[in-house]
């Protein structure tokens, strides 16, 4: 399955990362290719977002399912393709390294199925780990915009 997984140093505390990634309605909009998302319940959601794999564009879209909320360090979830034959998981771990600091790591893996699954599964090997990065990276970045807004009192 190819995969990817990314990891990035935070200085806040574990809680401010739990506090952004416990709610889906934070991070569902930093998925590169981002479109739409509707929350069907909380633990579940549909997403679309426009997809390259190659030379092709696609709009892709995609059910989560919420698999494990861990409080305060894992959102475990699984995605399943709506309009394509495409199945994977993902999440975001937290583990404190002091009080302030925080390591998070985000991972998502992807298969592509069907008739297509043996062009397109060479190509997500090389996507799928940009993807998490370029997530993981706008994840911690908003959550450290947002902290900064709290800290100002807006």
């Amino acid at each position: 399955m190819p995969g990817g997984s990314f990891t990035k140093e935070v200085d806040l505390p574990i809680e401010a990362i739990w506090n952004f990634v416990s709610d889906m309605n934070n991070w569902a909009p930093l998925v590169p290719g981002y479109l739409d998302h509707q929350v069907l319940n909380d633990r579940q959601s549909t997403w679309k977002f426009k997809g390259d794999v190659g030379k092709i564009q696609k709009t892709v879209s995609m059910r989560i399912d919420i698999t494990e909320w861990k409080k305060p360090t894992t959102v475990r979830f699984t995605l399943t393709g709506i309009s394509e034959k495409v199945s994977g998981k993902g999440s975001f771990e937290a583990k404190s390294i002091t009080d302030y600091q925080t390591k998070m790591t985000g991972n998502l893996d992807m298969t592509a199925k069907g008739l297509m699954g043996p062009v397109i599964n060479p190509v997500l090997k090389t996507v799928i780990p940009k993807t998490a990065k370029r997530l993981t990276e706008a994840v911690v970045y908003k959550i450290i915009e947002n902290q900064r807004v709290i800290a100002r009192g807006y």
